[in-house]
Formats: structure tokens, C-alpha cells, sequence
């Protein structure tokens, strides 16, 4: 079943910086789906609009089944986190906002905290917390509001390597656990064939939706796929999509 529908979106900003171009995708329920691309191509633009953040200059996104931007959880490049306020009042943020009670809000931010592994941080504050361990709490956040579609904007991109490959595990067991539908957006190759089913690739800007690659790989997905001859064949693919898509 098609969550979302974007249909020849493009986005234009008032300095005249055409961000996306003709933008058209479908992304179906339940599926792991990656935008790839260089820094600077759009993605984090399209993620936006999806979102319902910023409105496209032209064309139409549609969410499915009465879908509204509410019922999606955003990830963005920072924890973006209270440094005031303990991870729990972090989580249950968005829920105070929307007027849960206080008895709900927090059982629903503990619960989510759980989830990501953070069971017993409910009372830390950002400063006692890693790098890794804030974006499990901005991830926990998300899941929160029990998002149908998670938007993810290279929420990774600056951790160290062994930390980050450790997140990309409990993302893909969260994933498959929960059910949730999830955008992810990354300048990876690697990063996109360990996660996704499918991988979307952006061309420079305006960025628009050059290339599709399927990743037909079982899941679980674990270390010793990613060193694996089959994944080091998709890298290649991807790799190669991407060189093409950019010297065209």
C-alpha cells in the first residue's frame, strides 16, 4: 500500500536557488527507502517538504489513508536537544505540545526511550550523554508521537565510524520491529546499501530523482553482511549509479 505520493515537486527559494527540481516518488508502507546524493543536492530540501515543513513551489505530495504531517516523526543532522531538560522531557516534548497529560506523555517518552536502548537514562541530562546515545534520545523523540513515516536527515553523518555502524543495526531492528515506514537521507553509498530496500539516488542541484537501485538482500542484516561479497557488490552498484548520475 503507497503511503506517500510526491508528484513534480519543485522547490524555489526567494534568493532564486532552484533547490529541487520535478521531483516525482512513491514510497509504499513499512518500506526502508534512502535518498542518496552529494551535500548540497536537495535532499534535506525534499525531506522538508515532505515533511510539510516548507511548501513546494510547484506540484502536489500526497499522504495516503488521511495521513496529515502529524502522524510523521522527523530525525534531523543534530540531537537538537533541551540541554535544560532531562532526556525524558526531551522525548516528551512534542506530546506536551500536543496536549497529552503529563502521566500519558511520560509513559509514552519512557517507553520510546526503551526502545532505542536508553532504559534507565530518563533522568540524564544532554551533558551527561554521548554524542550516539543524544541521537538515540532525538530518535526516541520521533517515535514518541508513533509516527506512521520517520523522516531521517543524515542523523549519523557525524558520528565516529564504530558508533555509527552500531546505530545502523539498532535502526534496521527498530524498523523491523515497529513496523514504521522510514525515509532515510544520507551521502553514504555504504551507508544507504546496509539500511535500505531501495536507495534513490539525487542529482546535483536542482536535485531530482535520477536513478533507482534495489537492494534484494535478506534482512537481518548484520556485520557480517557488511562484509560480504553480495554487499560489496550493491556498493559497487551504487557507487558506480551515483558516479553517472553525477557526470551527467
Amino acid at each position: 500500500m503507497r503511503l506517500l505520493g510526491v508528484h513534480g515537486v519543485s522547490k524555489a527559494f526567494a534568493n532564486g536557488v532552484l533547490a529541487v527540481g520535478d521531483v516525482s516518488l512513491d514510497i509504499l508502507a513499512g518500506e526502508f527507502v534512502s535518498v542518496l546524493g552529494p551535500s548540497g543536492c536537495g535532499k534535506s530540501t525534499l525531506l522538508r517538504l515532505i515533511a510539510g515543513l516548507i511548501e513546494p513551489t510547484t506540484g502536489i505530495i500526497e499522504r495516503d489513508g488521511g495521513g496529515q504531517p502529524g502522524d510523521l516523526g522527523f530525525v534531523f543532522q543534530e540531537p537538537t536537544l533541551m540541554p535544560w531538560a532531562s532526556a525524558l522531557a526531551n522525548v516528551a516534548l512534542p506530546l506536551k505540545l500536543k496536549g497529552v497529560a503529563r502521566s500519558e506523555r511520560e509513559g509514552r517518552a519512557a517507553e520510546a526511550l526503551a526502545k532505542v536502548g536508553l532504559g534507565g537514562f530518563e533522568r540524564s541530562y544532554p551533558r551527561e550523554l554521548s554524542g550516539g546515545m543524544k541521537m538515540r534520545v532525538s530518535l526516541a523523540r520521533a517515535l514518541a508521537v508513533g509516527p506512521r513515516l520517520m523522516l531521517m536527515d543524515e542523523p549519523f553523518a557525524a558520528l565516529d565510524e564504530i558508533t555509527r555502524h552500531r546505530l545502523n543495526s539498532d535502526l534496521l531492528e527498530l524498523w523491523q520491529r515497529t513496523g514504521v515506514t522510514i525515509v532515510f537521507v544520507t551521502h553514504s553509498v555504504f551507508e544507504s546499501v546496509f539500511l535500505s530496500q531501495r536507495i534513490l539516488v539525487m542529482s546535483s542541484r536542482p536535485g531530482r530523482i535520477a536513478a533507482e537501485l534495489a537492494v534484494e538482500a535478506p534482512y537481518p542484516r548484520d556485520e557480517l553482511f557488511r562484509t560480504s561479497p553480495e554487499y560489496g557488490a550493491f556498493c559497487r552498484t551504487a557507487s558506480t549509479r551515483l558516479g553517472e548520475v553525477l557526470a551527467a
